[in-house]
């Protein structure tokens, strides 16, 4: 019945959206996507890159997912070399992991404080 994952949401506190606009469109080069109007009056954002959606919606009691997050594949090794040198130049934590074999990884987090995981198989 299920054939694919069509997005993920995360949580962000309530006027982080220039923030996160210049993380995920600005570091991250995603491309943000309009929101319904019935949506965005709700506040968050959405963004895209290939078939990878996804959301920030406003939560008012926000505690950014420290264990939880979307592991998002990068085209290839020097890619992720390049993601993380740039995410570790902005600021942004950069926590290479080596502990799944045959893939290459590093956590980070967005501005808010969410975990995410960015990875590429090794083969």
């Amino acid at each position: 019945m299920i054939e694919a994952l069509d997005h993920v949401q995360l949580a962000a506190p309530r006027g982080s959206e220039e923030v996160l606009r210049a993380f995920y469109a600005g570091l991250l080069g995603m491309a943000e996507t309009p929101k319904p109007p019935a949506l965005a009056a709700r506040g968050g954002c959405w963004f895209e890159a290939g078939s990878v959606r996804l959301h920030l919606g406003i939560e008012e009691d926000f505690r950014p997912a420290l264990k939880a997050h979307p592991g998002l594949r990068v085209r290839d090794a020097e890619a992720l070399a390049a993601l993380a040198a740039r995410l570790a130049d902005a600021g942004h934590p950069v926590a290479r992991d080596d502990s799944v074999p045959g893939v290459r990884r590093f956590h980070s987090a967005d501005p808010v404080g969410n975990r995410l995981e960015f990875l590429q198989p090794a083969g």
